[in-house]
């Protein structure tokens, strides 16, 4: 089924809906989420997106998220998102910034949230292919390259890169 996606104007307010694969295929501004998960040890859940993702296929990320569904409020789209990505609900999210970002897949209003949590992490095998708690500071390592170098989403690293290397390492 497509999902009916929220469309965003230059206000970084809804102006209307689309279908998924028109969005895509447009690359009309939409809204997205982010949700940096903490173990409240310095560690934050890191995971690898599945090759068959339709966009940014194949690589890291240290926020889990998606889509604003035309009529969702975008913390209720983080809270679900995080429960179907990785099996994480019931937990407080806290809301960080709003931002933008653009390049040539992807143009969004994004909402950046962070929550707390040191349970199971259940992946969605269609979105998850792998993850795992990475202390930050091995997280910084990877995505500078003093460690072995992994392929970060470009999007969450523009949104949020800079605000992670300020977390306690």
């Amino acid at each position: 089924m497509d999902e009916i996606l929220a469309l965003y104007g230059a206000d970084r307010r809804p102006c209307g809906q689309a279908p998924r694969s028109q969005v895509r295929r447009e690359n009309l501004r939409h809204a997205t989420t982010a949700v940096v998960v903490h173990d409240g040890n310095g560690s934050i859940y890191v995971h690898r997106r599945t090759d068959t993702k339709d966009v940014y296929p194949g690589l890291y990320d240290f926020a889990a998220g998606g889509c604003v569904l035309a009529g969702e409020d975008p913390s209720d789209a983080a809270r679900r998102e995080l429960a179907e990505e990785l099996g994480i609900a019931g937990v407080p999210i806290r809301p960080l910034w709003e931002t933008s970002y653009a390049d040539d897949v992807e143009d969004y209003v994004g909402f950046i949230f962070e929550a707390t949590y040191d349970g199971p992490v259940r992946h969605q095998p269609e979105e998850v292919a792998w993850g795992a708690w990475v202390p930050v500071k091995e997280v910084v390592g990877h995505i500078d390259g003093t460690l072995e170098p992994w392929t970060f989403v470009p999007d969450t690293l523009a949104c949020a890169g800079a605000w992670l290397r300020t977390l306690p390492r």
